[in-house]
């Protein structure tokens, strides 16, 4: 039971990064996940491998992906290239047991200060 209305907190900087590949005579699949959280990446990689094997994903659509202790939802980009699959899994929102959701959020673009300004 995910407990609910505690806390809801914004990040911008999470982890791009390749978590899983699958290899077998039919093709290679390769899960990639974006602004995921550091600690549930990989398990949340595994799964979202699994809801694609089990034909269960549509590309472009919104998923909430259960985790241990752990809701992630996001949405699933796949492409498909001859044998080679591409999944892409964006993390929007991320729901804890323990009653903190965190909420994704696109840094925003710093604009330079020029000398003028600095000296001043």
């Amino acid at each position: 039971m995910f407990a609910q209305g505690n806390l809801v907190e914004t990040y911008s900087y999470g982890q791009n990064s390749i978590e899983v590949i699958s290899t077998s005579d039919e093709g290679t699949i390769i899960v990639s996940t974006f602004n995921a959280k550091m600690n549930i990446r990989k398990e949340i990689a595994e799964k979202i491998l699994n809801l694609f094997i089990e034909d269960k994903l549509k590309s472009n659509f919104n998923y909430t992906i259960e985790g241990s202790d752990v809701n992630v939802t996001g949405n699933c980009i796949i492409t498909v290239k001859g044998t080679l699959t591409s999944i892409d899994f964006y993390y929007e929102k991320v729901e804890w047991k323990n009653g903190i959701t965190e909420i994704f959020i696109e840094p925003r673009l710093k604009l330079p200060i020029s000398n003028a300004l600095a000296r001043n």
